[in-house]
């Protein structure tokens, strides 16, 4: 390992005194990248007043330097060369903000391997490598800090690790995709449809060119992934999440729900009974009174039930430039703080055996919206079929018929049932005749 002044050839970093400046490498200078420089960079904020200690940033890595950036640097700290900060033997903290495993994933590893601290917003790399990384941080003493890479602003990350430590979580449930959350507001307030509400997200730079991670639930399973690996103590990986998307909303799926007294709500949630986990990504029904249900926008919010503390939400900004640089910029104030002490960091595993539930075993309401023949003793049919795997029908709507088609849309709520008996019976109900479409089926999450 290369040395400096506040590092041994024998060990890791020692502890610098309260006079040393600390040198910060930034790999990635997007628009968080660039929220993170300009804050550090800023008159308006001082990290000796919070740290005690003066913080420089020496080199922030770009792919292509000759683009134009609305942050002035310093000269000679852009580079594009990722060793200028790697092999920078006074580069103390190294802040990841490119994003995707590759490369971050060998820089992160190389960083902590040289003993230096990293800050990172990574959801895919600390979803699918977490407890690797945790070990590899303190083997080397170094700290490793992601509160970025789950809710944006919202402190949950630090406050799973150390303010409900003492808890045993019994479950997660949240809201922890702002692009999703974007499109289903306006789909339930404005009764706009599915694309034309993603289509508003990409011009308002809320979702991606390519949206999949974002629609189909992959970006929530990294950070409930996250997330249950910090309330469980066990390495958890994001293909252990049953996840669903939202494409197949439609505008009268939000009309039946508030009449039903619910919104819809894509919903990452994580739950302990009986010694197992089960780890689930969805868009739900929820009470309208809940507050969940008046989560609207880019927010997040993550609602956690502990042994001690009970029911308690955080709620705020999920992403974003100013909310995503307030979460990295806290790590690197704690990062700061903690040079050379060991790393704060949680084992990756409690001793404890827990197993990951499959998602047939879930007890839940069913919320099911079906297009039919508009002929009688077709609902007698279903009912039958609902009837033949325990199923009992809670509710019955039945508001569209559409007389040059000769069919009906009829939505149907059930009471708990399991769900490999409620798959069973909609696979039965596509084998009647007088079925044409299973249009939606949704959990209905009291």
């Amino acid at each position: 390992m290369a040395t400096s002044p506040e590092t041994s050839a024998d060990g890791p970093p020692d502890k610098p005194d309260n006079s040393a400046v600390v040198n910060i490498g930034l790999m990635g200078f997007g628009v968080v990248g660039t929220g993170v420089a300009a804050h550090i960079l800023g008159s308006n904020f001082s990290m000796a007043d919070v740290t005690g200690r003066t913080v420089n940033l020496k080199k922030v890595l770009v792919r292509d330097a000759s683009l134009t950036r609305d942050v002035e640097l310093p000269a000679g700290v852009l580079t594009t060369n990722a060793e200028d900060i790697l092999t920078d033997p006074d580069i103390h903290i190294v802040v990841e903000v490119m994003g995707g495993t590759d490369p971050a994933e060998n820089y992160i590893k190389q960083a902590l391997s040289s003993g230096k601290h990293i800050v990172t917003a990574n959801k895919e790399v600390m979803a699918k490598l977490g407890p690797e990384l945790m070990t590899l941080a303190r083997q080397n003493n170094a700290n490793l800090l992601f509160e970025a890479s789950v809710g944006g602003g919202i402190p949950i990350v630090g406050c799973m690790m150390n303010e409900l430590a003492a808890n045993d979580i019994r479950s997660i449930r949240s809201i922890i995709n702002g692009t999703t959350n974007y499109i289903l507001t306006k789909m339930a307030h404005e009764g706009t449809a599915f694309k034309e509400a993603l289509g508003e997200a990409q011009a308002l730079g809320y979702a991606e060119s390519d949206p999949t991670n974002d629609i189909e639930g992959i970006d929530a399973s990294y950070k409930l992934t996250i997330l249950a690996s910090l309330a469980y103590r066990r390495s958890f990986q994001p293909s252990e999440v049953y996840c669903e998307g939202i494409s197949k909303l439609e505008p009268q799926d939000f009309r039946y729900a508030e009449e039903l007294g619910y919104a819809i709500k894509s919903l990452a949630i994580a739950n302990l009974e009986e010694g197992a986990v089960q780890l689930r990504v969805y868009p739900a029904l929820v009470p309208a009174e809940h507050m969940l249900a008046k989560v609207d926008g880019v927010y997040n919010a993550v609602e956690v039930d502990g042994s001690l503390c009970g029911p308690v939400l955080f709620h705020g900004m999920g992403a974003g430039r100013a909310p995503t640089t307030s979460a990295i910029i806290g790590d690197v104030v704690e990062a700061v703080r903690k040079m050379g002490s060991n790393s704060p960091l949680l084992e990756p595993h409690n001793g404890t055996e827990l197993t990951v539930r499959p998602i047939g075993d879930l007890v839940s309401r069913y919320y099911v919206r079906l297009e039919v023949a508009d002929h009688p003793g077709v609902l007698a049919q279903i009912a039958q079929i609902l009837g033949d795997g325990q199923i009992s029908i809670a509710a019955v709507l039945q508001r569209d018929t559409h007389p040059e088609t000769e069919s009906a849309e009829i939505v149907i709520t059930t009471h708990p049932a399991r769900e490999q008996s409620m798959q069973n019976a909609l696979k039965a109900m596509t084998d009647l005749p007088q079925v044409k479409r299973v249009s939606n089926t949704l959990r209905i999450e009291e």
